[in-house]
């Protein structure tokens, strides 16, 4: 009768084994790495703020926010990344942005961009630079100017008479007019324009004339014209107001 009672015991004793070593494996089989009586694995958030945590540390130990060309400081004491629009309520948290994903890629793209226009602007053809002239002017020429009226339909206008007797061979006085706001010599005045009058090597002169509409000379050819006398060297040109 002892026999059958000693295997009974052992049997039992070999169940509980079982059950604490099926118990223990289930406890731990969630926990991928960690030892028993240790904590859990950290996982992709922690992982991530103690990431950001060391290079915010590190960037305050070797950068510079003062040669940083990107920050900016608000009014109400928080700092704003320019490139990335960004803000961050102190430096440690803008020195661990500019070690991010987002302002590396934007800090390529800007490089990219900025090599792309330099490109484009060394292969744009320079215009051809236009060499200004030297010369010694000897003063003004003399002129007259007379006031005139058409006979037909009594509309008024003016003569100009310039004598030029020193003009360089071969040169034709040129005239063209000019704004009363493209001029620097005087105060804008909208009443007025100015007939501009060039001959090398005399000084450039100006008639200031009323800024009415003018007649143009393909409307009446005999009432505005111009003329170049070269053997008198006299230069006339007469022009009508509407």
């Amino acid at each position: 009768m002892e026999r059958p009672s000693f295997q009974i015991i052992k049997c039992v004793w070999r169940f509980r084994s079982r059950c604490e070593a099926v118990t223990d494996t289930v406890f731990f089989q969630n926990r991928a790495g960690a030892n028993k009586g240790s904590g859990g694995v950290a996982g992709a958030a922690e992982t991530a703020i103690d990431r950001r945590e060391r290079l915010r540390k590190l960037a305050l130990e070797t950068i510079d926010l003062a040669k940083d060309p990107y920050i900016l400081r608000t009014h109400l004491g928080t700092l704003e990344c320019r490139l990335c629009l960004t803000l961050h309520v102190n430096e440690g948290s803008y020195l661990a942005h500019t070690q991010g994903k987002k302002h590396q890629t934007n800090l390529a793209r800007r490089a990219a961009r900025e090599n792309k226009d330099l490109e484009l602007q060394t292969q744009v053809p320079q215009a051809p630079t236009i060499r200004k002239k030297v010369f010694v002017k000897i003063g003004r020429p003399g002129y007259k100017i007379i006031k005139i009226r058409e006979p037909t339909n009594q509309r008024m206008g003016l003569l100009f008479t310039v004598s030029l007797p020193e003009i360089k061979a071969g040169e034709r006085p040129r005239r063209r007019f000019m704004s009363a706001f493209e001029q620097r010599r005087e105060i804008p005045n909208r009443a007025l324009q100015y007939l501009v009058l060039a001959a090398e090597p005399y000084e450039t002169i100006a008639f200031a004339i009323p800024a009415k509409e003018m007649v143009e000379q393909e409307e009446d050819p005999e009432s505005v014209w111009e003329h170049w006398d070269a053997d008198e060297k006299v230069y006339s040109c007469q022009f009508l107001f509407k």
